[in-house]
């Protein structure tokens, strides 16, 4: 091993970057990177140890360059490794970082990996503002500055997941010259509809994530915090700053998020101009991620680019991006467009789905579009008088009312006499009444085995996931009527219509992508109610920054300040029948593309007077 000095940039001098070879590999660590306000941000550069020039991989986000995977999510480092052990394989696993690649596998490949603390946070100074305008406009003089270095070919790419995927559509959106192609892995496209407020409703997973995952690495967290196991350098210093300080030096994203009960400039500052984004785009889903699944169908959807790709896949969170079928992917994607290798990436199918199978196996298919043109939008009725579910519409009204704070109302087909398939967006139309001003609605997909056991579907985060979920604040039912569709209503948040109690309202509910094929026997259903589904069983659950989960992982909607008593807790009616047009349109796909009649969505259908 030798090492050697760098030149120190920028206003930060109790930083010395250093230089080391390991095994074919030139790691500098903490290169400062120059913002045009003075700023310096710190970056590890991994990069083949020769005089040559190669494309770059980059991140930047707040999660702490120096924080290994191991130490900082051992629970996730542990699954990785007993259940995808070639995603840990043919690695020291030495540079691994929470949802960044592993340079290992990159670098002899021929790719330069950097990673940059945002501002703020890690080992760069700085006020923390996450995915603000600042961190985009920093990103973009980050990618920049990696794009002129003598040892750049000049093309950037970015590879990551979540934040590390949120950020890349901002700062995209931004067209920095250097930026040639994106690869964001299950990140979030819309700061309000998907991060923070799911239907109007605040989800309590962000102030949990923020204190635990990013308070802790800020930028003074310093000798309360971790070591670099590789540098023996502190993750989130050098200085350790007095609790005033930490929070005088950033902006206490969530709390703002919270207070803001509509869309404003706060949540549109954080939401891209997807519009805007030009480069190549390898948008990769997660069929299950109440955080980040709807971003990434939005991205693929939005995005200016002629060149873009959907990948869906299911299993954990972080689980694919590791594995040999995740890297051989992105290792495709960017070897065409960042190295012009002929990978056979000009032949890739523009969207490549993993099929979901309730034994939990997946069928690998190639389309052409999404949703898929040869859908068969089926309306499925809800019948209170039977607790049914049916493709055929109730002949009468009924009404079922349940406590809101209850486990809610359910409703189910008979058993299923052929597979349905059931892949894409989904909507409900929902006629309710509450006893108080307000209600939230969760309608939640369900399926049961011939035995009547409930079918659980791994999860990003749960490993005992529904089907699919759609949530709505009843006061926030106004339609964007310019960007809804049938199968999916785009509400505005940007005014509250409180409820006459009593007086029914009519709600189209979001429901966000999914995908099952479900076998005949199995029976589909679906509930509703006035808070997150919980699975049935006496456990015990997994639980994560304090969240049993039941069905939803970390992404529940119980935050006392957003659903105070005496509103929330009331009671609510459900209306069903001809005149209510309560039911679900789902996406049901044909067994095969030519042959539409034997489906079971076709020998039942009803005429669909409301799509």
């Amino acid at each position: 091993m030798s090492s050697r000095g760098l030149a120190v940039e920028g206003n930060d001098a109790q930083i010395t970057p250093r230089s080391e070879a390991v095994g074919g590999m030139r790691i500098d660590w903490d290169v400062p990177v120059p913002m045009p306000d003075g700023a310096v941000l710190r970056a590890d550069v991994f990069r083949p140890d020769d005089e040559g020039a190669y494309p770059v991989l980059m991140t930047l986000g707040p999660y702490g360059k120096g924080l290994a995977f191991q130490e900082g999510f051992t629970a996730m480092w542990q699954r990785l490794a007993s259940a995808y052990p070639d995603a840990v394989t043919g690695t020291s696993n030495a540079y691994q970082v929470w949802e960044t690649v592993d340079p290992e596998k990159w670098v002899p490949d021929g790719y330069i990996c950097i990673r940059v603390d945002s501002r703020g946070a890690g080992r760069s100074a700085g006020q923390l503002d996450m995915l603000s305008q600042q961190e985009a406009r920093d990103y973009y003089e980050a990618i920049e500055w990696a794009g002129t270095q003598a040892w750049s070919n000049g093309r950037v790419g970015l590879l990551g997941i979540s934040y590390y995927a949120a950020n890349q559509w901002l700062v995209a959106a931004l067209q920095p010259p250097h930026l040639t192609a994106i690869c964001p892995w299950e990140g979030f496209t819309d700061f309000y509809r998907d991060f923070n407020h799911h239907g109007g409703i605040l989800s309590r997973f962000g102030q949990a994530w923020q204190d635990q995952q990013i308070f802790t690495v800020q930028h003074g967290a310093g000798e309360r915090g971790r070591h670099n196991p590789n540098t023996g350098e502190l993750v989130a210093g050098p200085p350790t700053l007095t609790d005033d300080e930490l929070a005088a030096n950033r902006v206490e994203t969530i709390g703002e998020a919270k207070r803001r009960k509509l869309i404003d400039g706060f949540s549109q500052a954080r939401t891209p101009d997807l519009t805007r984004v030009q480069v190549p785009v390898l948008s990769a889903a997660n069929w299950a991620h109440h955080l980040h699944t709807r971003g990434n169908f939005e991205g693929y959807n939005q995005v200016a680019s002629p060149q873009k790709w959907l990948e869906v896949h299911g299993n954990e969170h972080f689980a694919e991006f590791y594995t040999d079928y995740g890297v051989g992917l992105q290792k495709r994607f960017f070897g065409y467009f960042l190295k012009d290798e002929d990978t056979g990436w000009d032949q890739q199918p523009p969207v490549r789905l993993n099929v979901r199978h309730v034994d939990g196996s997946f069928e690998g298919r190639d389309e052409a579009e999404w949703p898929l043109a040869r859908t068969n939008w089926t309306r499925f009725h809800l019948d209170a008088q039977s607790e049914s579910l049916s493709t055929t519409e109730p002949s009468a009204e009924q009404t079922v009312a349940f406590p809101a704070l209850g486990p809610g109302a359910d409703f189910w087909t008979e058993p299923l006499t052929e597979q349905l398939e059931i892949t894409g967006p989904a909507s409900a139309r929902v006629r309710l009444a509450s006893s108080t001003t307000d209600a939230d609605i969760f309608v939640t997909l369900r399926v049961q085995d011939p035995d009547g056991h409930e079918v659980s579907l791994v999860s990003a985060i749960d490993e005992h996931g529904v089907l699919a979920v759609g949530w709505l604040r009843a006061s926030h039912r106004e339609l964007d009527q310019e960007r809804t569709l049938p199968h999916q209503p785009w509400h505005s948040h940007t005014r509250n219509l409180p409820l006459n109690p009593g007086q029914p309202v009519d709600l189209d509910v979001e429901i966000w992508p999914t995908s099952l094929v479900i076998p005949p026997g199995y029976r589909l259903g679906v509930t509703l109610s006035g808070r997150d589904f919980q699975m049935p069983g006496d456990g015990p659950w997994p639980v994560a920054y304090g969240i049993e989960q039941r069905g939803n992982g970390v992404f529940v909607h119980d935050d006392p300040d957003d659903r105070p008593a005496g509103i929330f807790d009331g009671v609510t009616t459900l209306h069903t029948g001809p005149g209510s047009g309560t039911s679900l349109l789902l996406p049901v796909i044909p067994a095969t593309p030519t042959d539409k009649t034997s489906t079971f969505a076709d020998r039942q259908k009803e005429p669909d007077h409301h799509a």
